[in-house]
């Protein structure tokens, strides 16, 4: 469900993390952005996931929704986030629904994919 993304070429520990939230319907050429954020450390992106993860879950049917649900009370794999975060690398979640991929990813600035 959820997997890091990119890695991080730098360093430096005091940069921004980009935080997005993006719809891709099935049978659509083009994205539905859900969202975006910067946030200042890793901390604040992983409570943007979770925010942003929480408002996807409620949208959701209660089948769909559960995934989503389980990981807003998953711990250890929030100190995964974190780590990951922290460390430079990139951090996604995906959901799905019948029609539906949703993606809330975060990453620090300078990050290559």
């Amino acid at each position: 469900m959820s997997a890091p993304s990119v890695a991080l070429s730098t360093g430096s520990r005091s940069r921004p993390y980009l935080c997005r939230a993006v719809a891709y319907p099935l049978n659509e050429i083009r994205s539905i952005p859900l969202g975006s954020h910067d946030a200042t450390s890793p901390r604040l992106a992983l409570r943007w996931l979770q925010e942003r993860t929480r408002h996807i879950a409620d949208q959701l049917d209660t089948a769909h929704a559960q995934p989503g649900l389980h990981w807003l009370t998953d711990e250890a794999e929030h100190e995964r986030a974190l780590a990951y975060l922290t460390t430079g690398t990139g951090y996604q979640l995906t959901l799905y629904d019948e029609s539906t991929r949703y993606v809330v990813l975060a990453y620090p600035v300078g990050a290559t994919s």
